[in-house]
This record gives C-alpha cells, structure tokens and sequence, in this order.
C-alpha cells in the first residue's frame, strides 16, 4: 500500500551494517496489511483500543511484527499511541475535519501541480502517466479495503508523484504527510469514483506533459474539488455525527 520510510519498514538505513531477514520482513509487511485492512473496514473501530497481545493472537504471530506494524500505521495516521492507555485506532474525520483536509489540499497541491509543470524531469513525467495508465485497469472502489487496495495506493502514489515532481521537498513532504488517501477511503470508498478520479488524473498529467502550469494548477483544483463534492454527497446519507459515512 502506502510507500514507507525505510526505519518505518524495518528496513535499515543506508549504509546500517545489520539486515532484516525475507522471510521476517514478509511477516512484518504482512501483518502491517491485515491489521491496516481492519482499520480502514472498522472491524477495529474508530477509538477503539488496539491491543497488542490480543492482535497477535488473532493473527496468530508473535507481538513484535503487531508493534512493528502499529509503529507504521501511527506514522500513517491511522492509530494514535497515548501514554499509559497503548494505541487507539484513530477517529474518522468529521464533515468540518474532511474540509479542512481538503482546505489544505487546496493550498498545497494546485501549487504543486504548476511547480510540477515547470519542473518534472522526463523520468517523472513517464512516471506519472504509467500510474495513470495502472489506475485505468483499476476495478473501481467498491466494498470493503482488500477490494481498492491497489486503487487507493496508485490515488496516493499519484499525487505523491506531482509533489516530487515540484522539486520543492517541503511541499512534496507536505503533501505526502496529509495521507489524504487514507483519511478519505476510511469514511467511504465513494462506489463508482473510479472513472471520475482517473478521468481527472488524466487531465493534470496532459496539462503537466505540455509544460503549461496554469492549467496543471486548475486541474488540480478542479480534480480535489470535485473529490471533495464527491464526499459532501455520500455523506448526505444519515450517518453520526462524529462520521460522513
């Protein structure tokens, strides 16, 4: 799913003379899917607790790849560590969080966009229409994780690639830290918004191919504006108040 850093991974740094096993490694990465799968499916719900021992029961591994995976999943923003109370999954964002989400976005990515335009190396334009080019052979996202898995990941990947493309490193840092991805197909999948979502993808890469950054910037805000729309209706449906879905 999400890429992740190197030490979040449990992979050693550069140049670090000690080396995680393949099959170890397997298990980490492995255990760290399954357990995001029941984060973003609410089979372990919002604020609830995520214990350790009781996990790696379930899952029938040891506690270390668990503390491994939670390690990675708080860096991804789906579960918080409180001092004396252990991990909790993180809340869904609320309708005032989910625009405040895309209020950021607004500001960040249409800049990133025309930066984007202006700068992208050939390597990176290649880069983003092969992602493109994945995502139109993509099922659109439809039930529970395990379905738009590889949607969502290639959505993150996507707009992680415009931010590099920028050459602007505290933009694309910022823009990778948002993990809009993940907050957004939590409260819902959007059924259906597969076609829309490349349809628009589409149309920031041609602006981007032919060096036009006016045009990127208004694709973007384009795209993220109607992404945002897009969540306003499906949560029209009667839903709590902590959630859109």
């Amino acid at each position: 799913m999400p890429p992740h850093s190197p030490s979040a991974a449990g992979v050693p740094d550069e140049g670090d003379d000690r080396s995680v096993p393949p099959v170890r490694q397997a298990l980490s990465d492995s255990v760290y899917e399954r357990i995001k799968a029941m984060v973003m499916d609410h089979e372990i719900a919002p604020g609830a607790r995520v214990g350790i021992e009781s996990l790696a029961r379930a899952l029938k591994v040891s506690p270390t790849p668990v503390r491994e995976a939670l390690a990675r999943l708080e860096s991804d923003g789906l579960v918080v560590k409180r001092a004396l109370s252990g991990y909790r999954a993180t809340e869904l964002l609320t309708r005032q969080g989910l625009e405040e989400l895309f209020e950021m976005r607004l500001l960040l990515e249409p800049r990133a966009a025309a930066l984007a335009a202006a700068n992208a190396t050939e390597a990176q334009l290649d880069g983003l229409e092969r992602i493109v080019e994945e995502m139109q052979v993509q099922p659109s996202p439809n039930g529970r994780y395990a379905s738009y898995r590889d949607f969502a990941a290639l959505d993150q990947r996507f707009h992680e690639a415009i931010g590099q493309a920028a050459h602007r490193p505290l933009l694309a840092d910022a823009v990778e830290r948002l993990h809009a991805h993940l907050h957004i197909f939590r409260l819902s999948n959007v059924v259906g918004a597969g076609g829309p979502t490349v349809a628009e993808h589409e149309r920031i890469v041609r602006a981007v191919l032919r060096r036009n950054p006016e045009r990127a910037a208004e694709a973007m805000t384009e795209h993220l504006t109607r992404s945002m729309e897009r969540q306003r209706d499906e949560g029209d449906e009667p839903a709590p108040a902590s959630s859109i879905r």
